[in-house]
């Protein structure tokens, strides 16, 4: 965790849009209140909630699939410790290749609200709890619909002009 840089995590005008929230069980007294912002930054935004839930961050990316077939956007929330063998290593790989892969190939905004951390204190400080230094399930929910309004301005031709011309 940088603990600086973020853009901030205001509410976003995104009434009508779906948020597909799927969350793994696994750490589940995290990823429980996780995806309890992730609904409420929905509400907070206008946009409606669907949820689902999976045994852990491995399975994230097929079910994440599943929902941007149908959702407007999707949140994948989840927790990875580091242990003392390469297993964090291929989670994260899969979890992140899948999930970037389900982004392109869909076209719509894949949030990866999956924590991958080095201890259990790491994951209790972005998770959103009282005294947590970040709220990733809040975050990643308004940072995929800010994408969403992003790609919806681009398909519209409303996107701002950047560089040089002028």
């Amino acid at each position: 965790m940088a603990g600086f840089g973020e853009p901030g995590a205001t509410p976003v005008e995104a009434a009508g849009l779906t948020v597909g929230v799927v969350a793994a069980r696994w750490h589940g007294d995290l990823t429980d209140h996780m995806l309890d912002r992730a609904v409420a930054a929905a509400q907070a935004c206008g946009a409606r909630a669907v949820t689902a839930r999976v045994a852990g961050s491995v399975e994230l990316p097929v079910v994440a699939q599943a929902l941007a077939r149908r959702c407007d956007v999707v949140v994948a929330l989840g927790v990875v410790v580091r242990g003392t063998t390469a297993h964090f290593d291929y989670v994260c790989r899969s979890v992140t290749d899948g999930l970037t892969r389900i982004a392109l190939d869909e076209g719509k905004p894949v949030a990866h609200g999956v924590l991958t951390v080095d201890t259990l204190d790491q994951a209790r400080d972005r998770a959103g709890l009282p005294g947590s230094a970040e709220d990733k399930g809040w975050a990643a929910t308004v940072a995929a619909l800010d994408a969403a309004l992003a790609l919806r301005s681009v398909a519209v031709g409303n996107a701002q002009p950047v560089g040089f011309a002028g």
